[in-house]
């Protein structure tokens, strides 16, 4: 199952072996322009044989960059510079995919690196002030701004016009970011989320602010639609499992074609059960509540345990991130082992088999 071609809308994915988008912190320049190793990163994945490769998260606006390393997408330089990105996963038989963020109350950060320091960027160190729904800081990190009804307004509109960007410069498919604790996640938690406004309160206000990006995402392209979700934030302060079905559902409604499930990111000290595919439970509860297509991620390391997770059907396709990091020939690795008859192994490669 593992091999077997997945359709969203009018594009078909090779297989159901997916590289998720994974900060690289790498624009050495600061202006959120991917670089020469954006470019071998992205293109071994596909060489490798993954089905679909995303992009790491991209800014819509500058503030909305995790670190100042990041990449971004709010201009047409950045776009232009992901052309030759594009045009090599697909020189490789892959799909092109970019995730679209905005890190709200965790942005300004610095890069997450070995032997860099913790914590929010300072503004005299090339910092910034963040936005969050409510003025509620992540815990080590500054306290952010407050985003007006009109502001919210601008950052839906800055999101269609990057979801534009990033089609013109050959992405298949777009990833909207609502995970992991950033913007989108913030409005979605009411451990972040004071607001007593049309965008606070009920799930439905909580999640009007994912739902209208959505909706001027798929008003300004035809592409299919991915949103990553964290499924549970693994503690009562956070939304229930309920909660996420019934958003699934909307989400599905308003033109989302496929969810990838990860989990938490928006509250720190939890208790998290972590172990192999620990994550996956989530994404099939959603998967079988909301009858929407899923992907799950989170310790998916082995071939047998990746087909085993598909064939189930406990979800449609197995993100593999930190293992692709280890092993970008994964699914070469996984061809052999599961004894998939197609040739998996680029010919320029063949002798070493």
């Amino acid at each position: 199952m593992l091999f077997e071609p997945i359709t969203l809308r009018d594009t078909t994915i090779r297989n159901r072996m997916w590289v998720p988008p994974m900060c690289q912190y790498s624009a050495e320049k600061q202006d959120g322009i991917p670089t020469s190793w954006h470019l071998m990163h992205y293109g071994a994945f596909a060489r490798g044989g993954a089905g679909l490769v995303t992009v790491e998260a991209s800014a819509v606006a500058p503030e909305g960059r995790i670190s100042p390393q990041c990449l971004g997408i709010w201009n047409e330089e950045q776009a232009q510079a992901f052309s030759p990105i594009t045009e090599l996963i697909h020189s490789q038989g892959a799909r092109a995919a970019i995730q679209l963020a905005h890190a709200g109350r965790k942005a300004s950060t610095y890069r997450s690196w070995p032997g860099v320091p913790e914590g929010s960027v300072p503004i005299e160190e090339g910092g910034w002030q963040t936005v969050a729904p409510s003025p509620v800081a992540f815990e080590g990190l500054a306290e952010p701004r407050e985003l007006s009804v009109d502001q919210i307004h601008e950052l839906v509109a800055a999101f269609a016009r990057a979801a534009r960007r990033a089609v013109d410069a050959g992405f298949d498919i777009v990833e909207i970011h609502g995970a992991h604790g950033y913007l989108a996640h913030e409005f979605l938690s009411p451990a972040s989320n004071r607001r007593t406004d049309e965008y606070g309160g009920t799930m439905a206000n909580r999640a009007r602010f994912l739902l209208q990006i959505v909706d001027a995402v798929r008003a300004e392209v035809s592409v299919p639609i991915i949103v990553r979700l964290s499924g549970t934030e693994w503690t009562p302060e956070g939304y229930s499992l309920e909660e996420m079905i019934d958003l699934c559902t909307w989400l599905g409604t308003a033109g989302v074609d496929f969810l990838s499930i990860s989990t938490a990111g928006n509250i720190p000290g939890v208790s998290i059960p972590v172990g192999p595919g620990y994550q996956v439970p989530v994404a099939q509860a959603l998967r079988e509540g909301s009858h929407m297509p899923v992907g799950a991620v989170g310790l998916i390391v082995d071939p047998a345990q990746a087909e085993q997770i598909v064939a189930l059907g406990q979800a449609d396709v197995v993100y593999l991130g930190r293992e692709m990091l280890r092993d970008q020939n994964f699914p070469i690795r996984a061809a052999r082992q599961l004894r998939y008859p197609e040739p998996y192994i680029p010919s320029q490669y063949a002798r070493a088999f």
